[in-house]
C-alpha cells in the first residue's frame, strides 16, 4: 500500500515536471534569454567586429569567462574596403583561412591620372566584412566565448560595486548581463568610447562611402587606388569573389556629399571603361566613350548598393592625451581611434590592440594596455597624424601625391618603398628618411 502511494508520488511529481518544462520553452524567447543573461562575465566586450572577436577568442583560450555582443542586423556589412594589409597576414597567418583573395598586384593612380603599376613583394588580402567578421566571431565562440546577438549602447550600462551591467538597447523583456571588465569595440562612432573618454570632434573623423557593384562583364579586375583630383583623400577598387568594392575616403572638413558622389561615379564608370579599353583613361571620357559609359552609368544604376562609414582620424595632439583605457575598462580598434590617419587602415591596430589588451588583462595587469599600445604602435600613428596634411598637400607646386606617383614611376627604390608602405610593412616615422635613401640610390 505505501509502495503504491509511493510510485504514484512520483508518476505525479515526474508529471509536474514535464508540465513545468514545456512551460518554460513556452516562455517568450526574450525572457528566457534574459533568464540566461543574468550571469556574470570577467569580461564583456561590446562590439563583434574584428578587434572585439579577436579579443573574445584570445581571452577565452586563456580561461576568461566572455561575454561578446554583436548588435550588427545579421547579414549586414561593415562599410569598409576590406583590405587586410600583409603586416597583419604575418602576424596572424590564421587568418588566409578566411575566404577572401590575396592581392600582389596594385593599380595607383595621381590625381592627374598617372598610373604606377606595382608589383608587391608582400602580399595584402582583401575580404568581405561579413566573411571576414563571421569568421572571427565563429573562432570566439569555438574558443569558449558566448556570443549574443544584442545591442548594447551607453544608455543601457551601469557601473556597480563588482563592475557593469548591460541592458539591451532594443529589449523589452529587460535581458541584462554583468561582468568584472567593460571593453568597447563597437566601431568609429562608439557610445561606449564617448561614455567613457569622451567625444573626438568632427575634424577628428573621416569619412568612407562607397558601392558595391557586380565584377566587369569582360576583362581582368584590377585592384585600383587612386588619389583625388582636387580632394584630399583617394577613391579605391577592391575586387572581391563575387563584386568590387567602389569607396572614396576623405576628411570630415574635405567632405561634400554631392561633388564627391559625382567624382566616385566618374572613378566607379572609369574603371569599367578601362576593363573594355585599355587606352582609355581613369578620369578622362572621351567622344568616342560616350555611348560606352552611358551603358554602364545605366547597368550600374540597377546593382550598385551603396553604403557609408565613419573612420577615426585623430591628430597628434589628440594622441599625447586621449586615454583608451582606465579603471575596469579599455577601448580597441576604432572605437579607440585605432586607424592611420593617412590611408584610413585599421585593421591591423584593431586586431594588435585586442593582442595587447588581452595578454595584459590575462596577466592581471588590464591598465599596462595603455602603455603597451603606445609602445607599440602610438608613435606612428602620431607621426602619421602629422604628415597627412603634407601628405595630400602640395611639394614643388603639385600635391605631393602626384610627384610621388611621378618620382615612383621612374624609380625602383621609390617604387619598392611605395609597395611596402601600401602592404603595411612600411611605417611613418622613417618614411622620409626611407625615400631620400632610396632617391640617392641607382635607379
Amino acid at each position: 500500500m505505501v509502495e503504491g502511494q509511493a510510485v504514484r508520488e512520483l508518476r505525479y511529481s515526474t508529471t509536474l515536471l514535464l508540465r513545468y518544462e514545456c512551460e518554460l520553452h513556452a516562455i517568450d524567447k526574450h525572457l528566457y534569454h534574459a533568464f540566461q543573461a543574468m550571469k556574470y562575465f570577467d569580461a564583456l566586450i561590446i562590439g563583434a567586429g574584428p578587434a572585439g572577436s579577436f579579443a573574445a577568442e584570445l581571452l577565452a583560450r586563456a580561461g576568461v569567462k566572455v561575454a561578446l555582443f554583436d548588435g550588427r542586423p545579421e547579414g549586414e556589412p561593415k562599410a569598409c574596403g576590406g583590405g587586410v594589409t600583409a603586416k597583419a597576414l604575418k602576424a596572424w597567418p590564421h587568418l588566409l583561412n578566411a575566404v577572401g583573395r590575396t592581392v600582389d598586384e596594385l593599380e595607383m593612380y595621381s590625381p592627374s591620372g598617372k598610373r604606377l603599376h606595382l608589383h608587391l613583394e608582400e602580399p595584402f588580402a582583401i575580404y568581405s566584412r561579413i566573411a571576414f567578421d563571421s569568421y572571427l566571431r565563429e573562432r570566439a565562440s569555438s574558443a569558449g566565448a558566448e556570443v549574443f546577438a544584442a545591442k548594447i549602447s551607453a544608455r543601457g550600462i551601469k557601473r556597480t560595486e563588482k563592475g557593469w551591467t548591460l541592458r539591451e538597447t532594443a529589449s523589452a523583456a529587460g535581458a541584462e548581463w554583468s561582468g568584472e571588465m567593460l571593453v568597447g569595440a563597437d566601431g568609429a562612432s562608439s557610445s561606449i568610447a564617448r561614455m567613457l573618454a569622451g567625444p573626438l570632434p568632427p575634424s577628428e573623423m573621416e569619412v568612407a562611402f562607397g558601392y558595391r557593384a557586380p565584377l566587369p562583364e569582360s576583362g581582368e579586375s584590377p585592384t585600383v587606388v587612386a588619389f583625388l583630383p582636387g580632394w584630399i583623400g583617394y577613391a579605391w577598387a577592391f575586387p572581391r569573389l563575387d563584386h568590387i568594392s567602389f569607396g572614396i575616403a576623405t576628411t570630415q572638413e574635405a567632405f561634400e556629399h554631392q561633388p564627391l558622389d559625382e567624382l566616385l561615379w566618374d572613378f566607379m564608370v572609369g574603371y569599367y571603361r578601362q576593363r573594355e579599353d585599355p587606352k582609355a583613361k581613369l578620369w578622362v571620357s572621351r567622344k568616342a566613350d560616350r555611348g560606352r559609359d552611358g551603358r554602364i552609368k545605366e547597368r550600374l544604376a540597377t546593382t550598385a548598393e551603396r553604403y557609408a562609414a565613419r573612420i577615426p582620424g585623430l591628430n597628434d595632439k589628440t594622441w599625447d592625451t586621449r586615454r583608451v583605457c582606465g579603471d575596469g575598462w579599455a577601448l580597441l580598434g576604432d572605437a579607440a581611434g585605432f586607424a592611420d590617419p593617412v590611408t584610413g587602415e585599421g585593421i591591423y591596430y584593431a586586431l594588435r590592440s585586442a593582442e595587447l589588451f588581452s595578454e595584459s588583462f590575462v596577466a592581471q595587469t588590464p591598465q599596462d594596455y595603455e602603455e603597451r599600445w603606445r609602445d607599440d604602435f602610438g608613435r606612428d600613428l602620431k607621426r602619421a597624424a602629422k604628415m597627412r596634411r603634407r601628405f595630400y598637400g602640395n611639394f614643388w607646386g603639385a600635391p605631393f601625391t602626384e610627384r610621388m606617383i611621378g618620382f615612383a614611376r621612374g624609380h625602383r627604390g621609390i617604387r619598392r618603398v611605395l609597395g611596402d608602405l601600401v602592404a603595411g610593412e612600411q611605417g611613418y616615422v622613417d618614411l622620409k628618411k626611407k625615400l631620400a635613401r632610396s632617391a640617392l640610390r641607382p635607379v
